[in-house]
């Protein structure tokens, strides 16, 4: 199997155009040749960002005849630790992950081995890769060996990300080193590797993380201000002043003083006075406070397009629609993946074998009804149609044996 990940050891030091394109052929010959994470992978940077770091590597990303994101993605790196943006993500990212789906013929019916065949970890990992590029930007995923396991379905042995630094998507290049320039890099949309890489997003995509960056950096910022202000005012100051002219007096005061810690006393010299200086400086609140509440309000309208889904709302109206814009925002992702998945990765699954030629994904739609939506539809279809038995046992698990004669409940008489 030729995959676009590891084995290029050899090359690493002869990235000439010749050799490119011989390493290409080798991947067209089915050696198992893969272009990878072992593409001399370096550490991310962590250092201190600030507005103009985001400034320039934005411009540079933007560059047109060199394209460089190196110093984007450290960026979103760091603000991708962010615990309300994580947040945010994770919110938005469940709620598609949750949501049923099936595999269906041209007749609308369900395939259920098909199903069975995208029920595995494989997939899942597939799908979050798939959702995280609305947050990275363009994304290109490798499929891994397929391999049979021990109930006889078939499935890929792993789903990876293909490194984005090592990625040039403006000209479908995969570099070597990080910051190569993009002429002397390994196509990946032709020959053998198009058929284990899917590419997900636009080539010029380069996600939400970007409009997320600003509030990221000034949130931090405003987070370490606090604390260095809470180190200078947060506690009362404690000032001793003496008449002792000795040193070693002196230096007893001041040991007395650095020791003094939870139990507040000391020993002092005769002469000694003693002063706890208060802060009067009460505009933390409103001055960094708000600042990072302004920050994560952002960062959700940016993510969901709403707040109130994941911050504290005012009113019963106003909640629901935010559901709402939450539930459509979601309902894109899901339309989304499914385009993906119908458009990309089921072609390359009938090509390496999978029984999946002529199907078709669906989200399972009938899965997002609440249980009283779910009983109310039930008791309307059983009104006009007959029902089998075996939907309600398998969906319920109650073993069903025949219908009953009279009502379970008796009539109701009223005066």
């Amino acid at each position: 199997m030729s995959n676009i990940i590891t084995s290029i050891r050899d090359w690493l030091n002869r990235p000439t155009r010749a050799e490119v394109l011989s390493l290409a052929r080798r991947a067209g010959s089915g050696r198992g040749l893969k272009i990878t994470a072992q593409l001399l992978q370096q550490t991310d940077t962590l250092t201190k960002k600030d507005i103009q770091d985001w400034r320039s590597a934005h411009q540079m990303a933007l560059d047109y005849l060199n394209p460089n994101r190196l110093r984007l993605y450290d960026i979103y790196a760091d603000c991708a630790l962010d615990a309300h943006l994580s947040g945010c993500i994770a919110q938005r990212k469940g709620k598609v992950a949750a949501k049923d789906f099936r595999l269906v013929g041209k007749d609308g019916k369900e395939n259920t081995e098909a199903t069975e065949l995208l029920q595995q970890e494989w997939f899942a990992d597939f799908l979050g890769l798939v959702l995280d590029s609305t947050y990275w930007g363009h994304s290109l995923i490798q499929l891994g060996d397929v391999i049979t396991d021990d109930n006889g379905r078939m499935r890929y042995d792993a789903v990876e990300l293909v490194p984005r630094k090592h990625v040039i998507p403006e000209y479908a290049r995969v570099v070597i080193n990080p910051g190569d320039d993009w002429h002397s890099g390994i196509p990946y949309r032709e020959g053998d590797f198009a058929n284990w890489c899917i590419e997900v997003g636009k080539p010029h995509d380069l996600g939400l993380l970007l409009k997320c960056a600003c509030s990221c950096i000034s949130k931090k910022n405003m987070l370490a201000f606090w604390d260095m202000f809470g180190e200078i005012f947060g506690q009362p100051m404690r000032i001793a002043t003496t008449n002792s002219p000795d040193a070693a007096e002196r230096k007893r005061v001041e040991d007395a003083l650095e020791n003094m810690g939870a139990a507040f006393w000391g020993l002092f010299p005769e002469g000694t006075n003693i002063e706890i200086k208060e802060s009067s400086r009460g505009d933390a609140y409103n001055v960094y406070d708000k600042r990072v509440d302004r920050c994560n309000s952002e960062l959700s309208k940016v993510v969901l397009n709403q707040t109130m889904t994941i911050d504290s709302g005012s009113s019963l109206s106003q909640s629901e629609v935010h559901l709402e814009i939450f539930e459509r925002t979601t309902e894109a992702d899901a339309t989304m993946a499914a385009y993906v998945i119908n458009g990309r990765l089921l072609p390359l699954m009938a090509r390496h074998g999978f029984p999946v030629d002529g199907l078709r994904f669906v989200w399972n739609n009938a899965a997002s009804y609440t249980p009283a939506e779910q009983r109310e539809i039930e008791r309307l279809l059983l009104e006009y149609y007959n029902i089998p038995a075996e939907y309600f046992t398998d969906k319920y698990g109650v073993a069903i044996d025949s219908p009953r004669e009279a009502k379970t409940q008796p009539d109701r008489f009223f005066d």
